[in-house]
């Protein structure tokens, strides 16, 4: 019965790693990633379609991405989602392809997207903490039903304790590594 508990807790804080992962991996770095807009929600048929369905992203030089619409009659709407992003990226169209150049990251836009990666890493460390409090909560549940004892409870509090050590830890170790990533020059 414990380890339901704990398999199902181990099941929730991976979850919240690999969305803090795949959140930061639209954070830009110095170089260009076809992550930065895979994402990015485009208006297609009156639904936000995210980006990566609607086209293929490449990176043919290192600071700039090729995006190429499965459609073209989705060029524009393309473009008007990626101005409309908060990229601060200006697309060049030229009728089949949009062109994304990525400037150089300024130090002051490298301490703004250190402070975002950190403010990411918070909510992940908040929602293992929040995955700790339920499992908790289903302990004293479980032994209030008698079903465990004052003992169990203990052990498994003490267990679901080391669990959330380990996940914050990946978690701080995720941030500190796309931070110094943000941080090369």
């Amino acid at each position: 019965m414990l380890n339901d508990v704990y398999k199902e807790t181990e099941a929730r804080m991976k979850g919240a790693v690999q969305a803090l992962e795949e959140d930061l991996s639209g954070i830009r770095t110095g170089r260009a990633s076809p992550a930065l807009v895979e994402r990015l929600p485009v208006e297609y048929y009156g639904n936000p379609t995210p980006l990566i369905q609607l086209a293929s992203i490449s990176v043919p030089e290192p600071r700039s991405l090729l995006i190429r619409p499965f459609d073209a009659s989705t060029l524009r709407t393309i473009e008007r989602a990626i101005l409309a992003s908060d990229l601060g990226l200006t697309p060049n169209n030229d009728g089949k392809t949009i062109r994304l150049n990525l400037p150089p990251l300024t130090e002051e836009r490298r301490r703004e997207l250190v402070k975002v990666v950190h403010n990411r890493v918070e909510e992940a460390r908040v929602a293992a903490r929040n995955v700790r409090r339920d499992s908790i909560r289903d302990l004293r549940e479980l032994e209030q039903e008698k079903l465990i004892s004052e003992d169990e409870l203990k052990r498994g509090e003490e267990e679901l304790q080391k669990i959330t050590d380990r996940y914050i830890e990946d978690i701080n170790a995720i941030g500190e590594r796309k931070e110094k990533e943000i941080l090369e020059v």
